[in-house]
């Protein structure tokens, strides 16, 4: 579908669901490895991408058309190879304010909400927001907690939170209204030039608590 005039959206799914994922990231591998002319970035969401093209370069209709042939040959077509990563998280306290909350709306005390958090196998599903903050798919149902009615001006860089259906790592400090239940001093985000975002969409995370962080 159009987006603007200088973009389409291909939608797999209204929903959140693991095969629209697989279907995002196969088809924006494709479009990486063969891009059309004209394509000027791809920017992936949970079950659609957005492709931006430049408009002097290309007939958009024909561009649609190619997109769509594309997004229903995908079968049989590999998609990027996931990583695995062990996050270090510490829990509650200062570093996770909003562990009580989540684990009181769940009915849980704090150490089963934190055993529930960190058991959990977690997916990438895209990379936004800021750079280089991973949305994770894999909360578990107990966990969902509604976003803050009042956002903080300030969530501190490496700060583990979740909202809804949703988890996810603040790789810097920034606004934010997602409940922080802990915090990692895993890196997230390279400034140097050439690297970037460490995450990429389809890697798996699983969360492990700590201590102390160093």
């Amino acid at each position: 579908m159009t987006a603007s005039d200088r973009a389409l959206l291909v939608v797999f799914d209204d929903a959140i669901t693991a095969a629209a994922g697989r279907a995002v990231r196969t088809l924006e591998a494709w479009l990486r490895d063969e891009p059309p002319d004209a394509i000027v970035d791809l920017n992936p969401a949970y079950a659609s991408l957005m492709v931006r093209f430049d408009p002097l370069r290309c007939d958009p209709d024909a561009l649609s058309i190619e997109l769509l042939r594309r997004a229903a040959a995908l079968d049989g077509r590999p998609e990027r190879a996931a990583r695995s990563f062990d996050i270090p998280v510490h829990y509650g306290g200062a570093d996770g304010p909003d562990l009580a909350e989540v684990a009181r709306v769940a009915s849980l005390s704090e150490d089963e909400a934190v055993a529930a958090h960190a058991g959990a196998a977690y997916e990438v599903r895209f990379i936004g927001f800021s750079p280089g903050f991973p949305y994770l798919a894999g909360l578990p149902d107990r966990l969902r907690t509604a976003r803050k009615e009042s956002p903080r001006r300030r969530v501190p860089a490496g700060s583990v939170a979740i909202a809804g259906a949703q988890a996810g790592i603040y790789p810097l400090v920034s606004p934010g209204g997602w409940n922080v239940i802990g915090r990692t001093s895993f890196p997230l985000f390279d400034r140097a030039p050439g690297r970037g975002a460490t995450l990429a969409a389809g890697d798996r995370l699983r969360f492990v608590p700590v201590e102390r962080l160093p």
